[in-house]
């Protein structure tokens, strides 16, 4: 058994889905999303006995390109968190109605396929190929599904795919430049590469320059919250659960270990760049008055904290970034999915008319509670644990970048706190709120039980990351 497996399964059920029809379409990407959850759990027994379950075969022989896909313990944590988030985003989408049904659910698919190979891909051109790939369903999603006006639609969308093509094309001048030193794209091959400091610095800008925009990372952020606003909710969760973690943990994967020292030289630069969208998407959250705009710029000081803890090239801030690149995409799709809950009931996103919903539905209100409370890394979430470690990772490096890394616990509870009291509690609201459908409430258990499991238990995911983790930090300090 092998881990491409995975891709078939996905690439498979995205072309079903699109033959089963629009009354099909739901049920059979839900079954394909679970045969690829289940696949992927399996994949991790067979990893955990010490298998050997990467794949790699010959593809192009001029330029020397290989189909590998390499299953360490980092790879398969991201393949988990795609494939369970992709079963729970589509099972999340039954209750609305899309015109069209079999191309949404088999561009998910096809989505959550690139994706994975994105993140199995241990050949650099064909690491670029899914990189790509991953654009163009989420394209058509938020275009075509979107909300709001179709012209503003349009632009928001247009800017986000050019933005994103266009930066990923430095990082494929990277690779070129690579392989002409190497003569071969497979990642082992790339990091055995000697290359000079100025060699390195522009490779590692090159490559900043791809993730920075998909993270997105200030100032390249400018796309997000109008993207996040305008697309369907489920291209909203896609986006902020999965496909920005395609730029932290590529940054882990190939541009540190590539450029160890222009990532040693210029570290401190990069955690201020990290640790300055903290800051900012926290003040700018402050002043949004529509939910998932709000929401939008929660995530951006969220993954600014994260992509801070990757730079500081300690084994403490690459397993507490990874830790919380997994605990952010259950929490944030949870939240995501709760403001879709309620503009389902009220039709608005604005916060100032919303309220009441406490006296009308408190099991509603009980789960969008503890979601509120692991976005602000309260003890026992899994948000903490990667939080606190990244957190003493910045410490390790200095004092100060801990402290200003610290203010989006400080600033979060406060915006989301006061979220909170404006959305839920106060007088009963004039509109009815229906309770959640057992649909939603098993959506919003199943985030919240791996919220609160892993908050209370992440050795499993710890042991999973650190032996890989490991293996690229050696990578990093090695001697040129």
């Amino acid at each position: 058994m092998n881990v491409s497996l995975i891709l078939i399964i996905l690439f498979v059920g995205a072309l079903v889905t699109f033959l089963s029809g629009d009354k099909l379409a739901s049920k059979v990407a839900l079954f394909f999303g679970l045969a690829a959850a289940a696949c992927s759990i399996v994949l991790l027994n067979h990893f955990n006995l010490g298998e050997n379950i990467s794949f790699i075969s010959q593809w192009i022989s001029k330029p020397n390109v290989s189909f590998a896909l390499k299953a360490d313990g980092l790879s398969i944590a991201m393949v988990l968190l795609t494939t369970v988030l992709t079963a729970i985003i589509t099972f999340s989408s039954f209750e609305s109605q899309y015109k069209n049904a079999k191309s949404f659910y088999a561009l998910i698919l096809f989505m959550s396929f690139a994706m994975v190979g994105t993140f199995l891909a241990s050949d650099g051109l064909l690491y670029y190929i899914f990189w790509e790939l991953s654009l163009i369903p989420i394209y058509f999603i938020a275009l075509v599904w979107g909300n709001g006006d179709v012209e503003e639609r349009r632009k928001a969308v247009v800017k986000f795919f050019i933005y994103t093509l266009a930066g990923s094309l430095f990082m494929l001048i990277a690779f070129v430049y690579l392989y002409q030193k190497s003569g071969s794209f497979l990642i082992e091959d790339l990091y055995k590469v000697t290359l000079s400091s100025t060699e390195q610095f522009w490779i590692f800008l090159a490559f900043f320059l791809a993730y920075a925009i998909k993270i997105p990372l200030i100032p390249f952020h400018t796309w997000q919250a109008n993207v996040y606003q305008k697309a369907p909710t489920v291209g909203t969760m896609l986006l902020s659960g999965i496909m920005l973690k395609m730029g932290l943990y590529s940054i882990i994967r190939w541009q540190l270990p590539l450029t160890p020292l222009a990532a040693e030289e210029y570290k401190y630069v990069f955690i201020a760049i990290g640790i300055a969208g903290v800051i900012y998407g926290s003040i700018v959250a402050l002043k949004q008055r529509d939910l998932k705009k709000l929401l939008a710029y929660s995530s951006l000081a969220h993954v600014g904290l994260i992509a801070a803890g990757t730079y500081t090239l300690t084994i403490d801030g690459l397993r507490g970034a990874v830790l919380q690149m997994i605990a952010h995409g259950f929490v944030v799709v949870g939240l995501f999915y709760s403001a879709e809950i309620i503009y389902r009931r009220y039709e608005t996103r604005v916060i100032a008319e919303m309220g009441g919903i406490r006296s009308q539905t408190p099991k509603f209100t009980s789960m969008f509670l503890i979601l509120v409370m692991a976005s602000i890394s309260l003890p026992a979430t899994f948000n903490f644990v990667g939080e606190f470690t990244v957190l003493y990772s910045l410490s390790q490096v200095n004092l100060w970048f801990a402290i200003l890394g610290g203010t989006t616990i400080i600033l979060g509870a406060y915006y989301m706190l006061r979220m909170f009291q404006y959305a839920m509690l106060g007088e009963t609201n004039s509109k009815m709120f229906a309770d959640v459908s057992m649909n939603e409430g098993i959506t919003l258990v199943a985030i919240i039980a791996v919220l609160l499991f892993f908050g209370l238990y992440p050795k499993p995911i710890i042991d999973l990351i650190t032996p890989s983790l490991e293996e690229i930090l050696n990578q990093i300090n090695r001697i040129n």
